[in-house]
């Protein structure tokens, strides 16, 4: 990120108005087209403005100017920023507009929004976004609290300006103080989304240039390297190799397996990305598609294309199971979510009446079809433990026990797999097996706001409202806000959204009463067209009824597993509940008229797992809605989500306006 002008104040109030306007000049030149004439006026109007800010201030310090400041995600320039070593002030000058400018407030808001999330220098400091509108005084307002993140959009006019900047400089907390000379230079590193991330990766660009985990983390490009090089390792010596790439919710699992299936070496390699999570094969197909078929002999080759890299993975298992003798073409396989799969004898009990029946285990027959190869062959399996969501589901027991009768394959895997408390998440002690501590991935990059999110989610599915809080107090208030109306959450994702961001409505595949609060639209997750259509289409944009920003259709964990959104609406059921007060959470089913109580502990842990994927698929906010309930009705006792209304403010989450 650079400024066309940059300098202390001091020096800025020294330059000539013509010295400035030439540097900024010259800034464009070679790089972007503007009209001159108005660009030239813009600027000689502006540079006495912010002349007039800095001169009403007690003390310039060590403030920074700069001018025509670029933000390359949103494609604009921010047209000054003034740095104080406590706060970051953005401003954007509209002075022709009449009256209120909705655009140019959001505008300004999303620059404001895109340093806070994406660049380093940014994330612990106020930043103050200003909208330069209007001749004359402002009408009376309080000034916003200034802590770390983005106040408000505060409109003034430039006579106004000099006096507001200096009231709010005059308040400004002594909190930790910012490095207004590094500033300019501080990592600016925006992380897409996952549908974005695979549309980069499939295009050529490696994981280190999409997303280093944000600004200021690595790990996800440290365990993509690692996953490259033992790739590479294995190919040269000719031998089968198996890691197991292990993650907190959220961590980037799935751009690590994207990008061994579509990075640098994937053609010599010829990988395929393997899932049974019908979602992301529907999604990251269309979103792949409609992406390359601007740029490829149209959408049936794209399409063509695409299938050959991502692929379902009972498809996959069947065709070589039924044909034996077959090699495939894949020399490396990418087994996403691979802790779901199924164990001997769920295999076999599904499977029995159908045309291809399995005799072992997945990971057993996954094994079998892949060592067919002579010579080098790779499989990668991204585990997500705490999210198995179904039964017949073996963790990592079930691939150790496969692996076990299996000794040809050499195994690398972190070294927190031998030692997991829970015995389906753990690997047995196998031969010649690697400890690979870069294959964890323990930075989360989908929760944009809060690096504390999945440790919070665990805590607060633990019933550890305390350590819950523990954690908020010390890394500050976690993204989740509560409302017990259905028409505020609504209202709140589409306050959040700010008309830049993908939100939807998500609940449980148990929450079977939402219906009689007006919440029985499902989205279908095993329709290709309607799952593509809510994660892809828009509601702002195409007025599409079917798209998840039009907040109708309700999408389940088996839908969002492995995908996200960025502002989530999720609706509470009575599926999860709390017994009483100070008592654990009791898992439910719904059955004709009434709620059961589930006694069987898979079942329990499937449902609380079920709600840790819904409770980290937001990147920015989740705001979560627990229903009042009906007095009337015993399958909606309000006295239940009382319970789970205060036990989730007790573990620090936020009541929106009007709760």
């Amino acid at each position: 990120m650079t400024a066309w002008y940059s300098g202390d104040a001091a020096g800025f109030l020294q330059t000539s108005a013509a010295d400035i306007v030439g540097r900024l000049s010259s800034g464009a030149v070679g790089r972007y087209r503007i009209n001159e004439d108005a660009q030239l006026g813009a600027w000689r109007a502006q540079i006495p403005v912010v002349r007039a800010v800095l001169g009403a201030l007690p003390a310039l310090g060590d403030w920074q100017v700069l001018l025509e400041f670029e933000i390359p995600r949103l494609g604009g320039r921010i047209d000054a920023v003034l740095l104080s070593p406590r706060a970051i002030f953005v401003l954007e000058f509209k002075t022709g507009a009449q009256g209120a400018d909705p655009a140019g407030q959001a505008q300004v808001d999303s620059y404001a929004l895109d340093l806070r999330d994406f660049h380093a220098g940014s994330r612990r400091h106020p930043i103050v976004p200003i909208l330069v509108a209007r001749a004359g005084a402002p009408p009376a307002m309080t000034l916003p609290l200034l802590l770390a993140g983005v106040t408000p959009v505060i409109e003034a006019g430039a006579d106004a300006l000099p006096g507001l900047v200096r009231a709010l400089d005059a308040q400004m907390p002594a909190a930790l103080p910012l490095d207004v000379a590094g500033w300019e230079r501080a990592a600016y590193r925006p992380v897409p989304n996952v549908i974005d991330a695979a549309c980069l990766l499939y295009g050529g660009h490696d994981v280190a240039e999409i997303a280093a985990a944000r600004a200021d983390a690595v790990n996800l490009t440290l365990t993509a390297t690692r996953i490259a090089q033992i790739l590479a390792d294995h190919r040269e010596a000719g031998t089968q190799a198996i890691l197991f790439v292990t993650g907190i919710p959220g961590a980037g699992k799935t751009l690590c397996g994207l990008n061994a299936a579509f990075g640098a070496d994937s053609g010599q390699l010829a990988a395929s990305f393997l899932t049974g999570n019908p979602t992301l094969v529907h999604v990251l197909r269309e979103a792949l598609v409609r992406n390359a078929a601007a740029t490829v002999r149209g959408r049936r080759l794209a399409a063509h294309r695409v299938e050959a890299v991502i692929q379902a993975l009972p498809r996959f298992r069947d065709l070589y199971v039924a044909r034996p003798e077959e090699v495939p073409p894949e020399r490396v396989v990418v087994i996403d979510e691979a802790q779901r799969s199924w164990t001997a004898a769920h295999a076999i009990n599904r499977t029995r009446d159908r045309p291809v029946k399995l005799e072992r285990s997945e990971p057993a027959h996954l094994l079998d079809i892949m060592a067919r190869h002579q010579g080098f062959a790779g499989l990668v399996c991204l585990i997500g433990t705490g999210q198995e969501i179904h039964d017949g589901e073996g963790g990592l027991a079930e691939w150790g026990r496969a692996l076990a009768e299996r000794p040809g394959w050499r195994v690398h895997a972190p070294p927190a797999t031998v030692v997991a408390a829970d015995a389906r998440n753990r690997l047995p002690h196998l031969p010649e097996m690697v400890a690979e501590p870069a294959l964890h991935l323990a930075v989360p990059v989908r929760s944009l706001r809060h690096d504390a999110t999945p440790a919070w989610v665990d805590r607060v599915l633990a019933g550890d409202a305390a350590g819950a809080r523990g954690l908020m107090e010390a890394h500050g208030p976690v993204p989740f806000r509560l409302t017990r109306d259905l028409a505020s959450l609504r209202a709140a994702l589409r306050a959040l959204a700010r008309d830049r961001h993908r939100t939807g409505l998500v609940a449980s595949a148990g929450a079977r009463r939402l219906r009689a609060e007006g919440l029985g639209c499902e989205l279908p997750h095993m329709d290709a067209d309607a799952v593509a259509r809510w994660f892809l289409d828009s509601w702002r944009r195409d007025r599409d009824v079917r798209a998840s920003d039009a907040l109708e259709l309700v999408a389940t964990q088996f839908s969002v597993q492995g995908l996200e959104l960025d502002q989530v609406g999720l609706c509470w059921d009575g599926d999860l509940v709390r017994e009483g007060p100070g008592d654990g959470w009791q898992a439910r089913s719904f059955r004709g008229t009434r709620w059961e109580v589930a006694r069987d502990g898979d079942k329990i842990a499937w449902r609380l797992n079920g709600y840790r994927v819904l409770l980290t698929r937001a990147r920015y906010e989740t705001v979560i809605w627990v229903p009042r309930g009906d007095g009337e009705d015993p399958s909606r006792d309000p006295g239940v989500f009382e319970r789970v209304a205060g036990y989730l403010l007790s573990c620090g989450v936020r009541p929106w306006v009007g709760y």
